[in-house]
């Protein structure tokens, strides 16, 4: 462990804490609506009519409706695309609220980010374990040959398939340990996972982000950083469980454990 760990550790905590209540961050949330659940158009408490053409959503909108396209009032047919910008950069708003494009398996459906939602007003901070250089240990990825798409259930009570790049293997408290986890290009790993504390002292489970690993599949794991998903700072997001051998034997008491 370096000296400035701990330091570094609580600097990271403080900038996850501002981050997630930014007046677009994950408290913002207030709905997710899939256009294909709502075939006559209308989606609650958004004005205009919303369908898909496959390609992306279609809105048609009034004059009178409120809404703007790129900052601008809009009234006629637009096709938009998914928004892969930061949320507060949607293209269609109402007045303060965003409203945001995703797909997810070609299902199209639209994110309402309200920076007036209750859960924003009432946020208080993330519960979280001080470092601890217990739970930082070496850790070596090996990718599967091919990425491995498992199907999963998510918080929304659906299913959806989960692309795992490889296996994350580490030691921990005596135990050896491995990870299924996603990767996108070179860059860092994602592992969703739960472990013995999860559901009780801790969040029902907890993402995890290694640093990219080198050429010979060297990385850290370092459980201080173990994230609260999204789902435990608003209901309407789409988070995946843990994927098949994520669910841990062992008490990772690390990282962000619950909204205080």
């Amino acid at each position: 462990m370096t000296s400035d760990a701990p330091d570094a550790w609580k600097q990271w905590h403080e900038q996850r804490v501002e981050k997630v209540s930014e007046p677009y961050g994950p408290l913002a949330l207030t709905a997710t609506h899939w256009v294909e659940d709502h075939p006559e158009g209308r989606l609650p408490d958004i004005p205009g009519t919303w369908g898909t053409d496959g390609d992306g959503v279609v809105l048609t909108a009034a004059e009178g409706d409120g809404l703007t396209l790129d900052g601008r009032p809009f009234s006629g047919e637009v096709h938009l695309a998914a928004d892969l910008g930061p949320e507060a950069g949607s293209r269609v708003a109402l007045g303060e609220k965003r409203l945001v494009v995703l797909v997810r398996e070609d299902v199209w459906g639209v994110r309402v980010y309200d920076p007036a939602a209750e859960a924003r007003r009432a946020f208080r901070g993330i519960e979280a374990t001080a470092y601890d250089p217990r739970w930082s240990v070496p850790g070596r990825f090996t990718p599967y040959d091919d990425t491995r798409t498992v199907r999963v259930g998510n918080a929304d009570g659906r299913e959806r398939g989960l692309a795992l790049a490889g296996e994350l293997a580490f030691s921990l408290a005596g135990n050896d340990l491995t990870l299924q986890v996603a990767r996108q290009g070179d860059g860092p790993l994602w592992a969703v996972f739960a472990d013995a504390t999860s559901g009780d002292t801790s969040f029902r489970f907890r993402f995890l982000f290694p640093q990219a690993p080198d050429a010979e599949g060297r990385t850290t794991v370092d459980f201080n950083r173990a994230q609260l998903p999204p789902c435990a700072f608003a209901d309407h997001f789409i988070c995946p469980f843990p994927p098949p051998g994520n669910r841990l034997d062992v008490a990772i008491e690390a990282g962000e454990r619950v909204l205080s």
